[in-house]
């Protein structure tokens, strides 16, 4: 069975061929490195040094700079001969778009060049065009003589290449052909990388990346899978989710998208992008890769004969509705307040989980991020908000006299055993290390009032394991829904959103999942600002996933020398004005680069067209162009109640 890594259940790296950046090795099983992109001005020469030195001693092994003309181009030879001077001999990358001259450039200044096949030849207008495949091939043979320069310079001076596939600025000819897909995507490397292969160059890096994980995954899956069928080895792939944002959304849509593929041994360089100092990206990093060093070794977990379900393609596990989990309707959201409710949890306590009791008007105020569910080891002494329900131990709920709000949990020896029940909703707790037995498959496939709540609590490599139970449900066609567990044994809350957001966000990219509940982990205290976070994280990941949107998206780049205004002080301006308006996409971009095409499917744009100017798209139409930035948010507003979607706030 041939698929996107060596396999589903044992940890073990992608083989890669051996990519060598200066003195740095990537792939063939080399570690996993770590890198980020400079924001300033690559003309500032003595800036740029001093913010790639901040880098790379905040742990980068490789700085990226841009290179958008001749003259940046020209510049990074001073900026290379600074940081040697002073020590520095961490490798560095040239950032080329639209202009091949600056790349043959920079070829023979600095280690590697990165170039985005969708504009270092092609331009983008939004035009479809239907060529006729003499007419493709012709443009083809173009692209082999605009790009061999490029590769002839390399050659010569030992240079690197990235070959970097941007979801949102594939060329107009790819997106007549494929569309706007993971597999539009990979076409648009391979393109190149043929070109590459026939020159008998292969000192390449790919990436395929996205601002949405679900489309960056799929496309990562199926470049592997097209270079093993294709050429018979994989080069090395540098993971990265493009215009991720800042802050903890940021953080939680990197690690769904970066950690999925990490999970199956799929990576061999990363980069957080955020919208913050560059410096801020390389401890999210090293969180990310330290999570796999020892993997292998792991507790065993049954292996696969035949996948249940496609990795290239999202469609969620079909599942039957029970009460308001599963089948169509939105993951829910469970908070674990086991270990707090043992001193007696008080109507303050929820506060943290979307629910404010006024005590004045005996009323509930209910959040848009309020949690479904909670879990309790205890019946409440109060009375509930109307949209919360309670899981207590199934002793427990025996007591219970209100059986509309509560209902119970219990393992799987007492589920196989007879006893009362609720007629609406039974949890079952289940610990993913052994497949489900025969007796359990059969008593779910009759009962409609049953949910699974699954976690793997002994294994290292947990989201595989989880992972093979829910396809063990699907090779029986079990449509039990499915609650995901998982808990962190760490006191550092960001670690913790990085094990939240890989071990949950992988198996919902892939469809799994009616609901998650992410617990503080019994060696915690309990704490109002801990469980408060948790369930804002729990709401980042499923919007992240594209599961249950309960927030504003903000696709925001990270800034780099091309951004023509100060994107992190701007984007806080536009979340401060427009962070209630739920559902709603606002795309944040520097530069045209980082434009129409990288806003992917952003409802709104708002872009840097010209020092001081800004330019507003709805959707990928330009709808205002040359703004003074003074007026520009205004404008944005505006923009967004002409189209029928903004919303007053409530305060």
């Amino acid at each position: 069975m041939q698929l996107y890594s060596h396999s589903l259940t044992a940890y073990k790296r992608l083989a890669t061929l051996e990519v060598k950046v200066g003195d740095l090795l990537i792939g063939n099983f080399n570690p996993i490195r770590i890198q980020t992109m400079t924001t300033t001005d690559t003309m500032d020469t003595a800036g740029t040094v001093a913010q790639a030195i901040r880098c790379i001693e905040a742990g980068a092994e490789l700085v990226r700079i841009t290179a958008p003309s001749r003259n940046e181009a020209e510049n990074l030879l001073p900026i290379k001969n600074e940081l040697r001077k002073r020590g520095y001999h961490t490798p560095l990358v040239a950032d080329i778009h639209f202009t091949p001259n600056a790349a043959e450039i920079a070829a023979r200044i600095v280690e590697k060049v990165r170039v985005n096949p969708g504009n270092y030849v092609d331009k983008k207008k939004f035009e479809t065009i239907n060529y006729t495949d003499a007419e493709y091939l012709a443009e083809i043979d173009r692209i082999r003589e605009r790009f061999t320069p490029l590769v002839n310079i390399c050659k010569e001076y030992g240079t690197a290449m990235r070959i970097g596939t941007n979801h949102g600025s594939l060329s107009d000819r790819i997106m007549s052909r494929y569309g706007d897909t993971p597999m539009g995507m990979v076409e648009s490397a391979m393109e190149f990388l043929r070109i590459a292969e026939d020159l008998n160059y292969r000192n390449i890096v790919l990436s395929m990346k996205s601002s949405n994980p679900q489309v960056m995954v799929q496309a990562y899956r199926l470049l592997v899978q097209t270079m093993q069928q294709e050429l018979g080895h994989c080069y090395p792939l540098h993971l990265g989710v493009t215009e991720a944002g800042d802050g903890e959304d940021g953080r939680i849509k990197s690690a769904v998208g970066i950690g999925t593929l990490l999970e199956d041994g799929v990576g061999d360089t990363i980069r957080v992008s955020l919208t913050e100092d560059p410096e801020f990206e390389l401890p999210v990093c090293r969180d990310l890769v330290k999570r796999y060093n020892n993997r292998e070794g792991h507790a065993p977990i049954a292996p696969i004969s035949q996948l249940p379900y496609s990795p290239f393609d999202y469609k969620r596990r079909e599942t039957i509705a029970v009460d308001n989990i599963g089948a169509k309707q939105v993951p829910v959201v469970a908070a674990d307040f086991r270990e707090a409710s043992a001193p007696g949890l008080k109507p303050e306590h929820l506060e943290a989980i979307g629910y404010q009791y006024d005590e004045a008007s005996d009323k509930w105020n209910i959040a848009d991020q309020a949690a479904d569910y909670i879990f309790s080891d205890t019946i409440l002494p109060f009375a509930l908000p109307g949209t919360l329900k309670v899981i207590i131990p199934y002793t427990t709920w025996q007591q219970a006299g209100d059986k509309s709000k509560y209902f119970p949990s219990m393992p799987v020896t007492a589920y196989l055993q007879e006893g009362e029940r609720s007629a609406v909703l039974n949890l079952v707790e289940v610990h993913s290390q052994e497949l489900p037995s025969d007796a359990l498959l059969q008593k779910l496939q009759n009962d409609p009032t049953a949910v699974l709540c699954i976690s793997a609590p002994h294994n290292q490599h947990a989201m595989p394991e989880v992972r093979r139970f829910i396809m063990a449900l699907m090779e029986q066609r079990i449509s039990t829904p499915v609650i995901l567990l998982c808990s962190s044994k760490t006191t550092n809350m960001d670690e913790a959103l990085l094990h939240y957001a890989i071990e949950t966000g992988a198996l919902l990219l892939d469809g799994m999942g009616d609901g998650i509940c992410l617990s503080p982990g019994a060696e915690q205290p309990y704490t109002a600002e801990r469980m408060a976070r948790i369930n804002t994280i729990a709401f980042g990941l499923l919007q992240a996933t594209r599961t249950r949107i309960s927030k504003t998206e903000y696709i925001s780049c990270p800034s780099c020398g091309r951004t023509l205004f100060d994107l992190q002080e701007t984007t806080a301006r536009i979340r401060a004005v427009t962070n209630h308006l739920k559902g709603v996409k606002i795309a944040i971009m520097g530069c045209i680069v980082n434009g129409p095409g990288e806003m992917a499917d952003a409802d709104f744009g708002y872009v840097g067209s010209g020092v001081g100017k800004i330019t507003l798209y709805k959707g990928k139409e330009v709808v205002k162009r040359g703004l003074n930035s003074d007026v520009a948010v205004t404008e944005l507003i505006n923009l967004i109640k002409d189209n029928g979607m903004w919303v007053e706030t409530s305060n």
